[in-house]
Parts: structure tokens; sequence; C-alpha cells
């Protein structure tokens, strides 16, 4: 199985020139001891709890055939025959030393004398490699450019999770992996921040290159891009960050706390499904839950401000009002979605809108704050005016409604230099673009684009790279589309499209892989089957 599950974009000049290499000093071998220490007191408590329960099963009485299971258990621990046959090789003193001779004297290294020894690596002639040769071809090859962007993919391949970092080269059209990061569990969000976090510093005014990301624990980890080969994050958001914090230098007294499933106002208890950096206060991350819980960090402090309850189904999606920094626009499992300023003391009496079916994503307007988007699991999209607020969910009116998709529309962004210009992913396997204009929504260009059930569609946040959109989806490939190449989307945005000379092709850049790997994966190669005719639908002819 491999699938990407979310993505975000790191805008140029972002990341650093040349990341650094994980150093575990002191101070970081300290942190990752608690962190180690915490993951195996949960693993006892967990190996305990399952032999309470065998223990009452036992004391409860069992079945003749749980007590055939139990012999059989039994016989498979018990010690084997074949043990005696080890004898021979007298394994219980296989690392004593073997006394010497008569007339032998024991000497460690006894040919040391003949070995040569060099006062400098460049006076020994068999070693022809400078010493910092290979570091700076390594150092070379991990350089990031200005011109470069960081592309975050979250991704599950053959059940293990972790985040892959792309380096995107527009102007050679080059994609690769830069470095990777480890993850607990299978990642369902990410979010890039921009404020470093877990280096002793609280200055709200120092840049870093930072992401978050929400996994199916509970806990948000905050990992720094610039570094590469992490062992842990470099800071927790949630119970398991709370248990490694010290007082003054001290490891805390108290007891460790059991892990709850019940709400609260500290942590989350369930999955982690969509989270929002607030852009012009940069030390809050606002976090959703399947707990149905909707979260404030102070990222300075890595605790939660702030705990509300507003919907009663899982929260699956939020996001921040452009504008307004306090606003905060969250969409349901509950069918209802709320846009609340989060300084407000009464949470019942919030502005609330209804749509017909679970509600997959929420998204204000950047280049009209008035208006907000929702798309739902039934395929549809709405587009509402904030300032119509309804009576009841029931009584909503958007302004207009589209059936964007036959499936779920599983991912939505909105171009952030482009007014107009969306792009929506499905369940279906479609990408769309569409351009929405005064008198409504019309579709650009539909396309299957090789990833499978499309689950994370992104626009590239900066005006140079503009037209360029990340997919990824079920088949764990992630293709950079370049949609100004697209003859329909030219004559759509043709304001903003350079003029264009003779023909011109298509660009979709994925990684290069093996032939091998593809066929078995079932990928579809830019220009292969299903990348014709038979694989996209335009309002355009090329």
């Amino acid at each position: 199985m491999s699938m990407i599950t979310a993505s975000a974009w790191v805008p140029r000049g972002a990341a650093a020139a040349f990341p650094t290499k994980y150093d575990v000093d002191e101070r970081e071998l300290t942190r990752i001891s608690k962190l180690a220490k915490l993951q195996l007191e949960d693993a006892k408590e967990d190996l305990d709890a399952v032999q309470n329960g065998q223990n009452n099963h036992e004391r409860s009485g069992s079945s003749p055939e749980d007590d055939d299971n139990d012999e059989d258990v039994k016989m498979a621990l018990a010690p084997k025959d074949a043990d005696d046959d080890l004898k021979e090789y007298d394994l219980d003193n296989y690392d004593n030393d073997d006394a010497p001779k008569d007339g032998e004297t024991m000497v460690m290294f006894g040919n040391a004398r003949s070995l040569a020894y060099h006062q400098s690596n460049d006076e020994d002639p068999y070693i022809t490699m400078q010493e910092n040769e290979e570091e700076d071809e390594e150092r070379e090859d991990l350089q990031v450019l200005g011109s470069d962007n960081m592309v975050i993919a979250a991704k599950v391949e053959d059940e293990v999770a972790h985040l892959e970092i792309y380096v995107y080269e527009d102007e050679v059209d080059n994609l690769y992996v830069h470095h990777d990061i480890m993850l607990p569990a299978i990642p369902l969000c990410v979010e890039w921040l921009d404020l470093p976090v877990g280096k002793g510093t609280a200055d709200v005014n120092s840049k870093g290159n930072f992401v978050a990301v929400g996994t199916f624990d509970p806990d948000i980890e905050l990992w720094d891009l610039d570094t590469i080969d992490s062992m842990y994050p470099n800071a927790i958001l949630g119970q398991g960050g709370e248990e490694t914090k010290t007082e003054n230098g001290d490891e805390k007294k108290k007891k460790k706390r059991k892990k709850s499933k019940k709400a609260n106002d500290d942590y989350h208890v369930d999955a982690v499904l969509s989270l929002a950096a607030n852009r012009q206060h940069r030390n809050l991350l606002a976090s959703s839950s399947a707990d149905k819980t909707v979260k404030l960090w102070d990222l300075t402090t890595q605790k939660c401000a702030k705990s509300y309850s507003r919907h009663s189904d899982k929260v699956c999606s939020i996001a921040w009002h452009p504008k307004e920094a306090t606003v905060l626009l969250s969409g349901s499992y509950d069918r209802t979605l709320v846009a609340a300023d989060l300084r407000a003391t009464d949470t019942t009496n919030v502005p609330r809108w209804g749509v017909e079916s679970d509600i997959e994503t929420v998204a204000w307007n950047p280049h009209d704050t008035n208006y907000f988007y929702v798309t739902t699991e039934s395929g549809m999209m709405h587009y509402h005016d904030i300032r119509n607020v309804p009576r009841s969910p029931e009584m909503s009116k958007p302004v207009w409604t589209l059936q964007a998709h036959g499936e779920s529309i599983s991912s939505f962004d909105i171009n952030p230099a482009i007014p107009g210009f969306l792009a929506t992913g499905s369940t279906d396997k479609e990408a769309k673009l569409w351009n929405v204009q005064p008198t409504g929504p019309s579709m650009v260009v539909s396309r299957n684009l090789g990833v499978g059930k499309v689950f994370t569609t992104k626009f590239a946040p900066d005006s140079e790279v503009a037209f360029r959109l990340a997919v990824g989806g079920s088949k764990g490939n992630l293709q950079i589309w370049d949609t100004s190449t697209n003859a329909a989307v030219r004559n759509a945005f043709a304001q903003r499209v350079g003029p264009v000379t003779g023909e011109v092709k298509e660009r979709l850049v994925g990684v290069d892989e093996d032939s091998s790997d593809s066929e078995d994966e079932g990928g579809v190669e830019p220009g292969g089957e299903g990348e014709g005719e038979a694989g996209w639908e335009s309002m355009e002819d090329d």
C-alpha cells in the first residue's frame, strides 16, 4: 500500500540553502531519552493491560478449546530437544579468552610494530581522497537554491508512515526527494510554519522552516525542515509533549497520567484531522480533531491556549480568515460549519450554516474575504456570503452551489495569485480546474493525472510559479502540473499568462522511478495510457 494523504508548499527562500545534519548533543540526548522513556512506558502499560485481561479471562473460566490453545502455547514455550545439540559448541564459555600455552606470551596487536603511522592523511599514500572532499560533495547535493520550492508530502508506504520533502526546480522541470522524516502513525494533515519551535527561543520575530503534522495519534508533531536525519520532533503539542516538559531543569515528580479518551481543554484525545497556522499571529496554530473539538495552540509555550466544542461530530477542516486574524472557520461531519471569533466567550450563539452531507473542506476566498467555500462528501461545492447568516443551519442560502464531482471532493484549493482560479480533487480520480466569475463557476479542464484517488491539490504560493499545482493520491506518487501549459487554462486566464508562440507541450513533472517500480505500482507515466484524450476533458481543444 502506498498513498499520499496531504501536501504543502514551502515558499521560495524560506528553506536554508544548506540544511544541517542532526546533531545529538547532551541537551538533545536528554530530551530524546525522555521521549524514548515515555514510549517504553506506554508500551509497558499496553502489555500490562493485555496481560491483566488474559488473567481476568482465566479466572472467569475458559472453554475446552481455550485450554487446548493454552497447552499448545506451553508446548511452544517449553525447551526443545534441539537445544541439546548446542551443548557441543559450549556457547556459555564462548566469550572467555583462551589461556596462553606454555612458553607463549599474550600480546595485543602483536604486529603493531610493522604498521606505518602518518601524522596527517595527506602523507598517507593509500588515502587519495581529501578529508573534506566527500563532505563538500554531500553538502552540494543537499543545497536548496533560492529559486527552488520545497513540497511536503505526507505519505504511507508499505505501512510505514513518513514525510517526503521534495525539491522542485521549475526551470529544469525536476522534482526529487531531498530527505524524509519518519512518523509514528499515518499522517492526515500538514501545515507549514515559519516560526522556529523547540529551539529554546520565544522570539516571535524570528524566522524558521518547520512543519506541523497531524496523524491518527492525538499528538501534533513539529519538525525542522532544515535539519536532516532527525530522530525525534523538535516539539510535541499534546499530552506527549506535556509529559516531557521540565520545571527549573528538573523532571516533574508527579505521577504519569494515563491516556484518556475523554475530550478535555488541554490536548486532543483522538486523531488530528486539520491544522491551520495563523499568518498574522505567527505563534498561533489551530487544530481540529475527531474528538469533536478545535484547539488553539501557543507555539512559544507549546501549550493549548483555548479549546472549543462547537460541533457534535468530527471536525474535519478549519481555516483562518485572511484579514480578521481571530476569526476561524470550521466544518464538521455534523454537516454544519461555524465562523466564530475565538475571543468570544459565548460558544453557543455563533454563526452556523448547514449543507446536505458531511463536510470535507472549508476555505475563505482570499480575493474577497466576505465569502467562503465548502466542499462535501456528495461532490457538491457551496459558495457562501458570511454576511448572510441563516436563522438555523437548515435555512442556509448559498450564493451558488455546484455538483463538481460524482464522488467526494477530498481536496480543494484556491490560487493565491489568480482570482477565481480553483482546483478540486476527488475520489473519482479526477482533478478539475475551475474559473469562478461573478456569473458563477465554469469548469476549465478535468484530468486524470494517474495518481489514483486524489487526496491533495495545492497551488504553489509564489507568483513566479503561480500556475503550478501539486497533486497526490492513493497511488503514492506526487505530480506537479504546470496548468499554464494547458490551452483551456491559457484561454480562461489569458490576462495572467504570458504570450506563447508555437506549440506548447503540457508539462507534468514527477519523480523519476524505475520502470519496474512503475509497473508494479500501476502508475501511469506522463503521456502514457490515461494521459491522452481519454485521460482528460477540457473546455477547449489543444
